[in-house]
């Protein structure tokens, strides 16, 4: 027996409206929708307003960086004046004789204690000892004393031993070095390690995957650099 199909509406009849149920998860699948396109829509203009925001903060801390180290450069110059190079250990005593300075300018081991020498001779400031990295979060007070250049104020690695006599393409101060190793911390400035040579020039390098400023093919603290003349450099990180 052929079962009887239940009549159907012309093609031409409008389809019967939505029922309530229908018309209730319509709705709440609207909203979901909506909600997520206006998530979407806030991370995406976030992304806009915040990364330019945090790039050029990273630039305002490269160029206050760059500041600073031509700063130290000019301090380098006048003690070497006065006591024949730049500081070191061998200058250590005679700095603490001539000034009668009451800073700890302790052995000479990292460049917070090198740099110590200059402050004890006239510079009257911390601030340009710092850059803003890993290891030197906090910016001095410039308030000298017991705790001028603490540990976390100076932001530069120095290269102890040269003068201005020295190779002058030789590196002399640079940031933001990882204490104790070779390598460069790529995140406080883009990417870009700031390097002070002897003649005073300021440049911005870009450090490689593994961390590394490279050139002529060779990491910058390569004795075999043609400025070091086969000697490693004494360098001295920041405490």
């Amino acid at each position: 027996m052929n079962a009887t199909l239940p009549p159907q509406p012309p093609p031409d009849v409008p389809a019967p409206p939505p029922g309530p149920e229908a018309v209730k998860s319509r709705r709440k699948m609207k909203g979901i929708l909506w909600i997520g396109i206006a998530c979407m829509l806030t991370i995406f203009f976030a992304g806009f307003i915040i990364m330019p925001s945090e790039r050029n903060r990273r630039i305002a801390d490269r160029t206050e960086a760059s500041q600073n180290i031509r700063q130290v450069h000019i301090a380098l110059l006048d003690f070497e004046s006065e006591f024949g190079s730049f500081p070191d250990t061998s200058t250590s005593r005679v700095v603490k004789t001539d000034t009668g300075t009451k800073l700890n300018l302790g052995s000479g081991s990292s460049s917070n204690e090198l740099f110590r020498q200059l402050i004890a001779y006239g510079v009257n400031v911390e601030s340009i000892f710092w850059a803003k990295t890993a290891v030197s979060p906090r910016k001095p007070n410039n308030v000298l004393g017991s705790n001028t250049l603490a540990k976390g104020e100076c932001g530069f690695t120095y290269i102890a031993g040269l003068s201005s006599s020295s190779d002058p393409s030789a590196p002399l101060m640079m940031t933001p070095v990882i204490p104790g190793t070779w390598e460069f911390d790529p995140k406080p400035f883009q990417g870009k390690a700031v390097v002070l040579h002897v003649d005073g020039s300021v440049k911005h390098y870009p450090i490689d995957k593994d961390g590394h400023v490279i050139i002529g093919g060779l990491s910058i603290f390569d004795p075999r650099q043609p400025y070091w003349r086969g000697k490693g450099p004494d360098i001295k990180w920041p405490e």
